[in-house]
């Protein structure tokens, strides 16, 4: 598989703490949302993808497995909400609020 984030799927993905590694996702879903919203479909499917790659990384670390429930969760309702019909009735300020939470925490920890 050919991998965007190289370092991290390199094994730098398992050294950061789950908020931090919700907090990266998030960043990347932010800049789909962003593309998505300034119409360029491109890249917004790109920075979707990346965010997607995060997702599966964290759902392959055996660490995640108390998690993972709620990983692989989010991971079906935001493919549904960009690219399915939207069942899970998200939005966009859902996703930007469900992100921020973990962006918030993972930078207290500093």
């Amino acid at each position: 598989m050919k991998y965007q984030h190289k370092g991290l799927a390199a094994g730098n993905w398992e050294k950061l703490s789950f908020l931090e590694q919700m907090a990266n996702i998030g960043s990347e879903v932010e800049r789909a949302l962003n593309w998505r919203r300034r119409n360029n479909p491109d890249y917004s499917r790109k920075s979707f993808e990346r965010a997607l790659e995060l997702i599966d990384l964290t759902l392959s670390n055996p660490g995640s497995f108390v998690r993972f429930k709620e990983i692989a969760r989010m991971r079906e309702a935001i493919v549904d909400y960009f690219f399915g019909s939207n069942q899970f009735m998200s939005t966009e300020a859902s996703w930007r609020n469900y992100f921020s939470h973990f962006t918030y925490a993972a930078r207290r920890n500093y």
